[in-house]
């Protein structure tokens, strides 16, 4: 691409402090050259020039998503959505409908269920009943919870006289199995499910790409699931993808604990690889979720003596951080309850001393509920605050219910940045939707598409529509170590754009959830128009 393009009739929101509007943008072999009026930038560019009108279309910077179980996500598009299900009879409907398309013997495979809007958590009984002796994994939408059929649990062996794993837990009832598997329980059935072939995630990765684009995204961090072995796979998957010129998507891929050992014997550390595909670092789970009550609290849950669950024990956390840092690997770790990110917290500042420069911050993945007095901690101790704004809309009545006061500092987002923590935004998918715009709208109104709550749910949280783009730009950027080249529109960064279909500094913001892109480029080069 040796002749510069030159996008103008703006406006352009560059996220760039110094020079935050402009008209126009040129860029040449990938990067931007010049910023600002439209008279400014052709007088920059000499020789023939492309010209692409925005029409007066709202240009930014493309959106990276800083958590997505991209794999998962894109095989979950191909399974059995349970996510609008309001009631569990509507969602044994769904599953005995598809059920019937299944091959004889196949696993009946999906997720998204949420219990807290059926009143009741869901058991094997209940699958038996609508799809027979088959076996079926079904995924709670928060992905810390399994609701699993009787020929799941047979296949696995666990009967009232299977242990709980450390870290997790098998639910009961009259001490049998109700088929809820939680935290690291999960897996006890998980390994049991046939592996998808290669050529099936591809094909399903790259129609999650094409998804991507659609938003004006163009990034991704890849954290490791529960599941052993995941963060290797994921890696296999999207090099393969890059080698066949499929990956149009800037990978950030973080390994699982388990795969620890194995990344500090090769001398792996983070940073290694190039724009497309690059090793952030260990992915470590520190507690569980919210909606299955295994977030590790300070106080009990409301109503109860349940303080949550500790995935790992805190010598153990501290001595993997440890590990990880002085192997000059950053680590990234699952928090969500109070508890669990001051432990956090903790294990990292006992592991800086003596450590050495990392190429990429170390961060907490959640921080859905952080103790006011932890909040500075963040910024002290340089750890990014990566979060999904769209949980806090989703979860808000569940949060009152289980967390009741505590919810005052509940998706703090304000709170943190006015701390000096520096916030990455994504989606979880599939625990979400991977729409970042649904995000914003939540950063931004702290309500639900409805409306609801007037007002917005705790408002003094809430964030400006430019700090809610940046948690998905500059700061998504901060988090992966490009912001020298990422997250803004300014002379020199890479020319990842997004083009919009309608302006987000303009529309009222109840309706920025429904913001898409009318084009999207990297480097450059167009790979989505509406």
């Amino acid at each position: 691409m040796n002749d510069p393009i030159i996008l103008y009739n703006g406006p352009v929101y560059t996220l760039d402090p110094a020079h935050p509007r402009a008209q126009a943008v040129a860029v040449r072999n990938g990067r931007i050259i010049a910023v600002g009026s439209e008279g400014k930038v052709r007088a920059a560019v000499t020789g023939r020039a492309e010209g692409i009108n925005l029409n007066g279309r709202a240009l930014i910077p493309a959106l990276t998503d800083a958590h997505v179980h991209l794999v998962a996500h894109a095989l979950a598009r191909r399974n059995i959505a349970l996510d609008d299900a309001a009631t569990l009879d509507e969602a044994l409907q769904r599953i005995d409908a598809a059920a019937q398309h299944l091959p004889e013997g196949a696993w009946v495979r999906g997720r998204g269920w949420d219990h807290s809007r059926w009143g009741r958590w869901p058991t094997a009984a209940h699958l038996d009943a609508v799809i027979g002796d088959r076996p079926a994994y079904f995924s709670r939408k928060d992905g810390h919870s399994a609701w699993v059929s009787s020929a799941a649990l047979r296949l696995a062996g666990i009967t009232g006289d299977t242990p709980d794993p450390p870290g997790g837990a098998i639910q009961r009832e009259h001490g049998e199995p109700t088929g809820i598997l939680l935290e690291t329980a999960i897996d006890l059935v998980h390994r049991h499910i046939p592996e998808p072939e290669q050529d099936e995630r591809l094909a399903a990765v790259r129609e999650a790409i094409t998804e991507a684009h659609s938003y004006g995204m163009v990034g991704m961090h890849l954290p490791a699931s529960m599941t052993p072995g995941d963060g290797a796979q994921t890696l296999s998957d999207v090099q393969t993808l890059r080698e066949h010129d499929h990956l149009h998507l800037r990978c950030l891929v973080y390994f699982g604990l388990d795969e620890l050992d194995a990344a500090l014997a090769l001398g792996i550390r983070s940073g290694l690889g190039d724009r497309w595909v690059r090793i952030g670092g260990v992915k470590i789970f520190a507690d569980g979720s919210l909606g299955s009550q295994t977030a590790e609290m300070l106080a009990p849950y409301e109503g109860s003596s349940n303080r949550g669950i500790a995935v790992l024990s805190f010598d153990d956390l501290r001595d993997a951080v440890r590990r990880s840092i002085h192997g000059g690997l950053a680590v990234m770790i699952h928090a969500i309850g109070d508890a669990a990110n001051r432990k956090v917290l903790d294990a990292i500042e006992a592991a800086l001393p003596g450590a050495p420069a990392l190429r990429i911050p170390n961060r907490i993945e959640h921080c859905q509920v952080v103790h006011p007095n932890d909040l500075p901690r963040f910024a002290r101790l340089g750890v990014i605050a990566s979060m999904q704004p769209i949980h806090c809309t989703t979860d808000m009545a569940m949060a009152e219910q289980l967390w009741g006061r505590r919810c005052a500092y509940a998706y703090a987002w304000r709170a943190l940045l006015n701390a000096g923590a520096t916030l990455a935004f994504g989606s979880d998918a599939p625990v979400e939707s991977l729409n970042p715009w649904l995000s914003i709208h939540a950063a931004v109104t702290r309500q639900r598409l409805d409306g609801e709550p007037a007002g917005g749910w705790y408002p003094e949280q809430r964030l400006t529509v430019e700090e809610a783009l940046r948690g998905f730009c500059s700061g998504s950027a901060t988090a992966a170590g490009t912001a020298h080249e990422q997250g803004m529109i300014a002379p020199g960064m890479l020319a990842d754009l997004a083009v919009l279909s309608a302006d987000p500094f303009k529309i009222d913001p109840s309706a920025l959830h429904t913001v898409r892109a009318d084009m999207t480029m990297i480097e450059g080069r167009v790979v989505w128009e509406r």
